[in-house]
């Protein structure tokens, strides 16, 4: 990019942040953009309501499940090493693991827990632990958690997948998780700015989430800042900066070398992490890497991986095929609306590529019986009826205890029920949530619409919502 390029970017960049930002309520925005050589980062409004701090383009933030990137590049640079292999058993590694299902443990393989296939139903398991034993706590406690489908069988977005990745690394390195990632990831892709703690990151200027408050709309700092020392390598604790996300995305988009010149990680193994590794088939669900989700924009494919913690959300893309990293956090649960609105401007307006229309119209003659039903997963229930010629789905939390009832209803705001949802079927087993143009579905929040998997003897198996499934039961 030429000088006039870089300035036409971060003055569109900041025009689309403020107008957003200003309209929803969202207190503080952070963005920055690697292309072709040239960065801009870009911040507006207050980091904290409370103390008024204003968001900078060095201010950090959670990086919540943008972390699973970072876990699975650390399991891979063991691979490189020696230590590990994909294809290994994980009870090889830890053989004390097991699940609420006999002999379930011993089917997962270590690729399984990198792309999001284990089958593991922990998806709101949270429990509360700090220390050097936080995460082996976390992977003690799995017994009592089952499997929604056989390793390998389906894809289901996989937190406990992920913080098993982080036990097993620090039972092969023989460094904790927060070690391991200053170590390997901070340090060498220069990543300056990160911390793996809220005491580190409290040294410095860092935004806090907020949440509409219910009556007023106004936004209300969150009465927790991180979740528990035992999601760490899922997410629930590294914080950094837009640069510094930059730094690891341009490692990923160089094959492995960092901006530092240092090498992270293998031509072979980075090439591998944006591989194919498990497709679903359906558009809500965009096919899987090795922790990279890969959205196809037409022929363009976008490295993703957006991360929720408490009030806030983050995201990462890659673009190989055009040089170009994209970061951003957002104050606000909102503010991914306006991470898919950049992320759209980006690759049509900025980079050129034209962003094929993901559904054209919806099909009301499709038969709803199939799909009816109670679904279940990790203290959560969602049962599916037909009103009005529409499914209608109302989705339940039950809280296994009172441990996990309150670093749940932290973690959402307090708010851990919602109104009943309307859908209307697109084809078969795809459904859209009634109320929202189908454009609305081209990017980032095809993640909204609703898939229903395995029918068998005129009932769906799984109901596929937010890229997590549930099973009939």
């Amino acid at each position: 990019m030429n000088d006039n390029e870089l300035r036409t970017l971060e003055d569109r960049m900041r025009e689309l942040v403020a107008a957003f930002c200003e309209a929803n309520n969202v207190p503080g925005f952070v963005a920055g953009v690697h292309h072709a050589g040239e960065q801009v980062a870009i911040a507006h409004g207050t980091a904290n309501v409370t103390t008024g701090a204003p968001m900078r383009a060095d201010t950090g933030f959670l990086f919540g499940s943008v972390t699973k990137v970072m876990t699975t590049t650390l399991v891979l640079q063991q691979i490189d090493r020696g230590l590990l292999d994909l294809d290994t058993p994980v009870v090889e590694h830890l053989p004390d693991l097991a699940l609420a299902v006999p002999g379930a443990a011993e089917k997962i393989l270590v690729r399984h827990l990198l792309s999001h296939t284990n089958g593991i139903d922990a998806d709101l398991y949270f429990p509360d632990a700090k220390g050097r034993d936080a995460l082996k706590t976390y992977v003690e406690g799995l017994t009592t958690c089952g499997i929604l489908f056989e390793p390998g069988e389906q894809l289901s977005y996989s937190n406990g997948g992920m913080i098993l990745a982080g036990r097993l690394l620090e039972v092969v390195t023989g460094l904790t998780f927060p070690e391991l990632l200053q170590r390997d990831i901070y340090t060498p892709t220069g990543m300056r700015d990160s911390s793996t703690s809220a005491e580190q990151a409290i040294l410095r200027s860092t935004a806090v989430g907020h949440f509409p408050n219910p009556d007023t709309l106004a936004a209300e700092p969150t009465g927790m800042f991180t979740l528990p020392e035992t999601w760490g390598p899922a997410g629930g604790t590294p914080i950094g900066t837009v640069a510094d996300l930059l730094a690891f995305g341009r490692t990923h988009l160089d094959g492995g070398m960092a901006p530092t010149g240092t090498r992270v990680l293998s031509a072979a193994s980075t090439a591998l992490m944006q591989e194919t590794s498990h497709d679903m088939a359906t558009p809500n669900v965009p096919p899987m890497g090795l922790g990279w989700v890969r959205y196809p924009f037409g022929d363009t494919t976008v490295l993703a991986m957006s991360g929720a913690s408490p009030g806030g959300v983050s995201i990462l893309c890659v673009i190989p095929g055009h040089d170009l990293v994209f970061a951003a956090f957002g104050n606000t649960p909102d503010a991914i609306l306006l991470q898919d609105q950049l992320l759209q401007w980006l690759v049509s307006d900025h980079l050129g590529v034209e962003i094929p229309t993901l559904l054209t119209e919806t099909a009301p003659d499709v038969d709803l019986t199939p799909y009816v039903g109670s679904y279940r997963s990790n203290q959560l229930q969602v049962d599916v009826g037909i009103v009005d010629g529409q499914l209608e789905e109302r989705v339940t939390y039950e809280p296994a205890d009172a441990s996990q009832e309150r670093i749940f209803t932290d973690f959402a705001g307090g708010a851990t029920s919602a109104p009943p949802q309307r859908y209307v079927p697109i084809r078969p087993g795809l459904f859209a949530p009634v109320g929202y143009p189908l454009a609305t579905f081209d990017g980032y929040l095809r993640l909204l619409l609703v898939s229903y998997h395995d029918v068998r003897d005129g009932q769906a198996r799984f109901r596929n919502g937010g890229g997590r499934l549930t099973r009939r039961g």
